[in-house]
């Protein structure tokens, strides 16, 4: 049976009249997946109560004004603070295994599977208002709210699960009955809950779960560098690795051998993506997960940092009919994104784009992704041989690891294909000899090579608590800058706050170095020159180093000198 539709729910209760109706759907079409509640409050023709009240009639829920109830502590803590504050809910009642939340759109089934994965609990729903939802968090989440600090100390102080941990934790055969009856107890549920939200929230890239002999570490990469939380107790790791590993569908019997998953989660309305990595240790299993929170990234080349030349550089690259556009550096330094953005820029219905990864990281509409799976076979030079017989015109490689991939590339580039792919060096002249070593002759070389990007994160000044200071003589020496250099110019830094957790930083910004390929480096590269002469031939023809792009963010206040010596070579 059809469920009925909202705004005849509101006419049958009064709340519009049939001529209103007609006005709104109207007015919806005008504001494509905009729900027909909001347009109806944005006009002022129903209040958030009625929407409320017909929600609950549409989808046979409660309607609650929560923030009116008085609710039992016990249940209240069944969901952390970040739980509820991201996932905009309060807990209401609990019976049996099932948990009954308030939340404003009941609509999102999505929200509800991540809540019965989280919690373990059934979850039943009922409507509340967007402002009784706001009074309601204040009052139960706004002061003294759990921390991991609290959660930690308290898990400490519990002989019970201590106990249990130490049954499961000894070596020899293990019950899995057991084991899984442990992973998924509440604490250790409440614990991962609380890290996985904060990281999210924090835009964190990774999680570290790092067994040692007398302590069990848990820290977070934000903006490219680790942070340390408060570590829970060591005997509990063993409970919180299992727990991640079931979350993640890998194989909780295995702790010999390294295993790879991933977990699928919907956080405040958007897709976040954990990469899963499972490694065996002297002293347990060390896990990471990398987190791809599509929400942050910004596909749009606009964004990803480069200044006017240099842009205008590389969109000519990406532009042109055929040959290979390389972006380089280190893991974690944004190639993806960026050649994502270029990407994103060049989709269109006149050409065909498609790419091959591992792992796909984002999905992007109208665009062939196609996943490397090497266990099977399909490697990424099996999947170039198979892409061009799928008559694509531009094709991303998402790494050239060995000759075989790199030779498959240079011939698609040969045979009238854009050829866009990563490769890990220091720089952008640096990459030449890379591919001299992989056994890539420097004919083919010259002939296919358009453009070499290299690039590198550096974290922002945050804005919050930005101020100006003097860099040390030792940093001024390591920038080969002079007091009288100096002169006119200021830096920045940041003196720490709440908003960037005391670090001086909020964010990252890209560093570029562009190396568009001419007739005069060509002859040198067919002559055999050195990286540093090609380096050195590339700045006279505008190439703008790392470092030197470094420099020019950290005089304009975007970053600090630190920053730029910690993430960029000198030149020789």
């Amino acid at each position: 049976m059809a469920m009925r539709r909202i705004g005849q729910i509101l006419v049958d209760m009064g709340y519009l009249s049939d001529e209103q109706l007609e006005l709104l759907i109207d007015e919806q079409k005008q504001q494509p997946g905009q729900l027909f509640g909001r347009v109806a409050m944005d006009m002022g023709l129903v209040s958030e109560e009625q929407v409320a009240q017909a929600l609950g009639e549409q989808m046979g829920l409660k309607v609650v004004t929560v923030s009116d109830l008085t609710i039992d502590k016990d249940v209240l803590a069944m969901v952390t603070e970040p739980m509820a504050q991201m996932y905009r809910i309060v807990p209401t009642e609990f019976e049996g295994d099932t948990l009954t939340v308030a939340m404003c759109d009941p609509q999102n089934l999505a929200v509800q599977d991540e809540l019965r994965t989280f919690l373990g609990y059934n979850i039943r729903v009922a409507v509340t208002t967007a402002s009784s939802m706001n009074a309601a968090l204040e009052r139960y989440y706004g002061e003294n709210t759990e921390s991991v600090e609290s959660l930690v100390g308290d898990l400490e102080n519990d002989a019970e699960l201590a106990r249990a941990a130490a049954e499961v934790s000894s070596d020899g055969p293990i019950d899995l009955t057991s084991v899984e009856a442990l992973a998924d107890s509440a604490p250790v549920r409440k614990l991962l809950n609380m890290v996985l939200l904060l990281a999210i929230k924090d835009h964190a890239s990774d999680l570290h779960f790092e067994p040692f002999e007398d302590e069990f570490r848990i820290r977070i990469k934000a903006d490219g560098v680790l942070y340390e939380m408060v570590p829970p107790p060591r005997h509990l790791a063993f409970a919180i690795t299992t727990r991640i590993k079931v979350m993640a569908e890998l194989d909780i019997a295995e702790r010999r051998m390294p295993q790879d998953g991933r977990i699928e989660l919907t956080v405040g309305g958007h897709p976040v993506d954990l990469r899963v990595s499972v490694l065996p240790t002297m002293f347990g299993e060390s896990v990471v997960m990398r987190v791809l929170d599509r929400s942050v990234v910004s596909l749009d080349l606009n964004k990803v940092g480069m200044n006017e030349e240099t842009m205008i550089g590389f969109r000519n690259a990406i532009k042109r009919p055929n040959g290979i556009v390389l972006v380089t550096g280190p893991t974690g330094s944004g190639k993806t994104t960026t050649l994502y953005s270029a990407l994103n820029e060049l989709n269109s219905v006149e050409d065909k784009l498609i790419t091959t990864e591992e792992p796909v990281e984002y999905d992007m509409d109208g665009i062939v992704q196609v996943p490397i799976d090497a266990s099977i076979g399909n490697t990424f030079a099996q999947c170039l041989r198979a892409i061009l017989r799928q008559d694509p015109d531009k094709i991303l490689v998402g790494e050239i690891r060995d000759l075989e991939t790199a030779e498959i590339a240079v011939q698609a580039s040969l045979t009238g294909h854009l050829v866009f792919s990563t490769l890990h060096t220091n720089d952008a002249p640096s990459t030449i000899t890379r591919l001299k070593d992989m056994g890539v002759p420097t004919f083919l070389i010259t002939a296919t090579i358009e453009a070499i990007l290299a690039q590198r994160l550096v974290r922002r000044v945050c804005k919050n608590c930005r101020e100006e200071y003097h860099p040390t003589q030792e940093v001024l020496d390591d920038l080969e800058i002079t007091a009288e250099e100096m002169k006119g110019h200021k830096f920045y830094r940041g003196s720490g706050c709440e908003v960037c957790n005391n670090t001086g930083y909020k964010g990252r910004v890209g560093l570029f170095e562009l190396m568009i390929m001419n007739n005069d480096l060509r002859d040198m590269i067919m002559e055999n020159c050195q990286t540093e002469e090609l380096r050195k031939a590339a700045e006279k023809h505008g190439m703008v180093t790392l470092r030197t792009a470094g420099m020019q963010a950290a005089l304009e206040g975007t970053t600090t000198p630190e920053e730029v010596i910690r993430e960029t070579i000198m030149e020789a």
